[in-house]
């Protein structure tokens, strides 16, 4: 078996990167709280990038249906914790670097977490936890780089002045503990997320609006298909690339939309025309849901 060498793992990033660019990667910190789908194929495009540091969480197992999509479930990997399933497979490919395993406990461990990270990386759809980490990353003057519920890829980068994802989309947890948020809160915030893909984005044109709805509606788990959520993922690890290098450019904290099937980005809407295109998403979806 070759013995593992960092340098000459990452040579090949020469030209994308100076090799002052690459010291920076390596030394650099990063936070993934979800490593299933977007979140995992973030890790590990930071990973094979050379990334040399990990805090990674999950509360979840590994199960066969997501076999579909997130790139570190395998048969072997089924029923193990995401966590240390994906740190297995990490070290797999780099056995240099520092992976940082964390269950639930998490969330109560936050700061600590932050006070030694670059940049987080929001892999999760919790609203409660997801409220939780991007208030103490503004208070740490973290950026979060996520994406939103959308069957088109996404990637938004929420600097510390930013205006929060529930600012942005009203959710009805402004000025709510995060541990008091209801099951009826995470729906709604859910509902608020989906209109705003539907009103910003072509979103509609590529799914089954009635599953859709049942989605919105609590009813069933979100869907995701293999290619949508790796390129999202891969989105995500490029922003983190950006603010770890200091690199301009990219998006902002509302992001924008790649449509592979058109092969175009799609950004916000202006408010002459996200308006008026909000009113019929809602009324839409207030049908839909029924």
């Amino acid at each position: 078996m070759s013995e593992f060498d960092y340098v000459e793992m990452t040579t090949r990033n020469r030209g994308f990167v100076t090799e002052a660019e690459q010291a920076k990667l390596r030394a650099a910190t990063v936070f993934i709280p979800g490593v299933g789908g977007m979140g995992g194929a973030a890790f590990m495009a930071l990973l094979r990038a050379g990334v040399g540091n990990f805090v990674i969480a999950d509360i979840d197992v590994f199960e066969v249906s997501n076999l579909n999509r997130q790139l570190f479930a395998t048969i072997e990997t089924v029923d193990r914790p995401k966590a240390e399933a994906a740190r297995d497979g990490a070290l797999r490919i780099n056995p240099e670097a520092r992976i940082e395993v964390h269950g639930e406990e998490w969330t109560d461990q936050l700061d600590t977490l932050l006070s030694r990270t670059t940049v987080v990386i929001n892999g999760m759809d919790d609203a409660g936890a997801g409220v939780h980490l991007y208030r103490r990353a503004k208070a740490h003057g973290l950026t979060v780089i996520d994406a939103y519920a959308s069957p088109l890829p996404s990637v938004t980068r929420v600097g510390p002045d930013a205006p929060r994802l529930e600012e942005r989309l009203n959710y009805p947890t402004i000025g709510v503990d995060w541990r008091a948020v209801t099951p009826e809160m995470r729906v709604a915030c859910l509902e608020a997320e989906i209109a705003y893909v539907l009103t910003h984005s072509s979103s509609h044109k590529y799914v089954d609006l009635d599953i859709a709805g049942e989605v919105a509606a609590g009813k069933r788990s979100r869907f995701s298909f293999s290619t949508m959520v790796t390129m999202a993922g891969t989105m995500m690890a490029e922003e983190a690339v950006r603010v770890i290098l200091g690199r301009p450019g990219g998006t902002d904290h509302r992001g924008w939309f790649f449509n592979p099937h058109a092969g175009r980005v799609e950004r916000p809407l202006p408010a002459l025309l996200a308006v008026p295109k909000g009113l019929l998403v809602r009324r839409f979806m207030k049908k839909l849901i029924g």
